[in-house]
């Protein structure tokens, strides 16, 4: 038994573990780290001291991409010149309040943060050139959007080699409307759920989201704010979780 909820069991009318604030990296395998890129490369006939030329056509393509995304949904891109004391969450939440909560793109950002990238080497020992990991900075994407299951999501678009993409969902808000669709009755104040009628159902649904289902999700989410360029086909986009669960264990 957790020691807080023992402590305070007089107090508690139940415990619920599931997903929280969900942040997950998506990555292209074949050219997501030095060697792979080489290979990559290599394997197109194309010298390493290209290797910018060869990049940014795919950052022009995906910067076209987000002016029509916004262009198809009749929204501007909204540029943060500075980051320092912008919160994006209570920008969103001023749209939603003023649009509505349906599914739909809500609101697009675009700022420049750092992003993962390579820088060409050469081993005067070994007389050979590689590609080494470094950090550089590039256009990033928000693409922010309520999904019919997930509610309130993002994905993180970088627009520079190795295009690493980062989407972010609330595992409450997804179990807030299972709840709603099974007809248990809630209460949530903010992100946290203080009542729920049936607990035991409730944490069925919560551990019924299964990996196969959210890859599904998220190839789709991909694939709708980052389609795949002809120039990387055809590599696929693998994901890996890093969540942080803010609610109780049993």
């Amino acid at each position: 038994m957790n020691p807080f909820v023992e402590r305070h069991r007089g107090e508690i009318s139940g415990v619920l573990s599931c997903f929280d604030r969900v942040v997950i990296t998506g990555t292209l395998p074949d050219i997501c780290y030095p060697q792979a890129m080489v290979g990559f490369l290599s394997y197109q006939g194309i010298r390493l001291f290209d290797y910018a030329s060869w990049a940014e056509p795919s950052r022009d393509e995906l910067r076209q991409n987000a002016e029509r995304i916004a262009a198809d949904a009749g929204l501007k891109i909204e540029f943060i010149r500075k980051s320092n004391g912008f919160r994006k969450e209570e920008r969103i939440k001023a749209i939603i309040a003023e649009r509505g909560d349906h599914p739909g793109l809500v609101h697009i950002f675009s700022t420049m943060e750092t992003c993962p990238s390579y820088y060409l080497w050469y081993d005067k020992f070994e007389k050979s050139t590689s590609l080494k990991p470094t950090s550089s900075k590039c256009i990033h994407y928000y693409f922010y959007f309520i999904d019919e299951e997930f509610g309130l999501c993002y994905v993180r678009v970088p627009t520079w080699a190795p295009f690493r993409l980062q989407v972010y969902f609330n595992g409450h808000y997804w179990l807030a409307r299972q709840l709603a669709k099974a007809g248990i009755g809630f209460r949530m104040i903010d992100n946290a759920f203080v009542h729920i009628d049936n607990l035991i159902e409730a944490q069925n649904i919560a551990e019924s989201l299964d990996a196969k289902t959210l890859h599904e999700y998220l190839d789709r989410w991909a694939q709708d704010f980052c389609p795949s360029s002809p120039r990387l086909l055809p590599f696929r986009l693998f994901t890996g979780a890093s969540c942080r669960l803010n609610t109780l264990p049993m």
